[in-house]
């Protein structure tokens, strides 16, 4: 009742100071769903209008973005979904930057836009979101005991026919459902391409992608809690800085045509906007932000920007850096041709900043022509460092370990600022080992599909402005126990096409590596830790002096 209050009184305090309360739809920005049969087509037709955004520029910078997307109106305090918790700007000390859908389902990649994307992530108390790990939605059964439980978020056994076969469901607080629930309409749309590891809630299709329970679920919540003001602003400001939109926050009805009551009937948007024959450059809009963060010096950072229209005129839209410091950004075109502009596709154009001294940097990008009144303005930021110098971590023995997961642990790094830290997991499974990388916020790993190898290692770097530290020491976990820090333990291998990178304590001598018919293709005198060696596509057997059993590495 205290959070439910405090949310109600923020609200009249806002109403009181602001008149324009449901923010105006950019005109056009949803025409294409006139007339779009509900189901699969129409969730189609959305992902074609919501998939073309720009990232934000990392990982590390999202507290400054939450600094205007999850602020209560007095400006002070941060707006976290998880807690009942106070916590005042600018500090972000107890708090974490969440995935509302767990990066572990997609694989955890850095490289899939999901891993940035401000519809879904959210300032969240620590404990709370240590807690929330990566299980489901769902309705806790309080008949049986609870893992946890902070009064506005619950962890424990999901409800019968819940939970898709994890372990455990999270529920948030009764206010906060509907928010979730539009956030997880968003990303089974937006991403409806990508394949999913877990899927606990999602199936690997375009349509429906929510499972039959999830879809219930999620359609329950959605309609119990309706949309609230501090979605719809939070909904504008992700817009300014990502020029994309969650179209189940601008139009509540649209999930009942999709997975609802209203399938099979035509979806019209209330105020999509139609074509009148005016000039309208739909994206990007006047006010927005492109921030290409913190880049080390000599470096660049590279962002594609989204333009779409209808009914432009001319021969194209005019491209021009304003003021300040435009020698450090560039165009990809100075130009973009106004047929492109209003095609189906749109048009990305890209942007670079090379930053040539230190300190922050910031310049203006005109938008003219193409028969629009005026011009647009978007506002180019970024900031120069110098090269950072990234320390070694030390991996620890991991804890907590039971037949099916087990918590990776290391040191904090010594250095003030890093990004994150990569952890290179290498699975021995018959005598065949295979390594990913992950990525961690924190200074802990948790692996829960242990039982699906015998035996495991890591070893942890730590990243700052893309630069990582040396590998850590190597830490191996059997099912018996931890075996500890490794000096001799076999190779670790990662395979990035055509190259394979090893990972080791010590080095390795005599390695001898074989062919699918078992011929000697190349013999190494000795591999270290970090060497990469290239090789053909194909199938390869790998041993050395230490380690007589091979390695099975797939080349493709």
């Amino acid at each position: 009742m205290r959070i439910f209050m405090k949310k109600f009184i923020s609200y009249l305090l806002f109403a009181s100071l602001c008149f324009n309360v449901w923010a105006d739809i950019p005109s056009g920005y949803y025409t294409s769903l006139n007339g779009k049969m509900g189901g699969a087509a129409l969730k189609t037709a959305v992902y074609n209008i919501i998939c073309k955004h720009t990232s934000v520029s990392s990982y590390s910078d999202l507290p400054k973005y939450f600094q205007k997307t999850d602020v209560y109106p007095d400006g002070d305090r941060w707006w976290e979904m998880y807690s009942n918790q106070t916590f005042y700007l600018p500090s972000f000390t107890g708090m974490n930057r969440e995935h509302s859908v767990p990066k572990s389902w997609w694989g955890g990649s850095s490289d899939t836009q999901a891993y940035t994307d401000l519809n879904h992530l959210y300032p969240s108390e620590m404990k709370a979101n240590s807690a929330k790990s990566n299980y489901p939605l769902g309705t806790v059964d309080m008949t049986q005991s609870v893992k946890f439980n902070n009064t506005v978020s619950k962890v424990g056994y999901a409800i019968t026919g819940q939970g898709g076969g994890a372990n455990y469901v999270f529920e948030p607080a009764d206010e906060y459902k509907g928010d979730f629930a539009r956030t997880y309409f968003y990303m089974v749309t937006r991403y409806q391409d990508i394949t999913w590891k877990y899927t606990y809630m999602f199936q690997n299709n375009s349509y429906p992608t929510l499972n039959a329970w999830s879809q219930e679920l999620l359609l329950k919540w959605h309609r119990q809690d309706p949309v609230s003001q501090k979605e719809v602003d939070r909904n504008e400001q992700v817009y300014l800085v990502q020029n994309n939109r969650n179209p189940f926050i601008d139009f509540p009805s649209l999930a009942e045509y999709i997975w609802g009551d209203k399938i099979g009937e035509l979806f019209y948007p209330d105020n999509a906007g139609t074509p009148s024959g005016e000039p309208n450059l739909i994206t990007p809009t006047q006010g927005m932000t492109l921030d290409f963060g913190q880049v080390a010096i000599g470096s660049s950072s590279t962002k594609q920007l989204f333009f779409k229209g209808e009914n432009l005129t001319g021969s194209s839209l005019t491209l021009t850096l304003s003021r300040n410091d435009a020698a450090m950004f560039s165009l990809s075109d100075e130009s973009i041709k106004t047929s492109l502009v209003n095609s189906a596709d749109g048009y990305w154009l890209k942007i670079t900043y090379t930053p040539t001294a230190i300190g922050a940097h910031t310049t203006k990008l005109i938008v003219s022509d193409g028969g629009i009144t005026g011009s647009r303005g978007i506002v180019l930021n970024g900031e120069c460092l110098e090269v950072p110098s990234v320390s070694v971590v030390k991996a620890l023995n991991a804890t907590e370990i039971t037949d099916s997961t087990y918590t990776a642990n290391w040191e904090a790094s010594s250095d003030p600022i890093v990004d994150y830290y990569i952890v290179t997991r290498t699975r021995y499974i018959d005598g065949v080992a295979s390594s990913e990388e992950i990525i961690a916020e924190e200074n802990y790993l948790e692996i829960t599909d242990f039982d699906k190898s015998n035996s495991e290692t890591y070893a942890v770097q730590a990243v700052r402005l893309g630069y990582r530290s040396a590998m850590s020491n190597i830490i191996t976990v059997e099912h018996s126990g931890i075996s500890g820090v490794i000096t001799d333990l076999p190779l670790g291998v990662r395979i990035d096409g055509n190259s394979l990178h090893f990972t080791c304590g010590e080095p390795h001598y005599n390695a001898c590596i074989y062919n699918a018919a078992g011929l000697l293709i190349t013999n190494l005198p000795v591999i270290e830790n970090n060497m990469e060696i290239y090789l053909p596509t194909g199938i390869y057997f790998i041993t050395t002096n230490q380690m007589q059993r091979p390695i099975k590495a797939l080349v493709k």
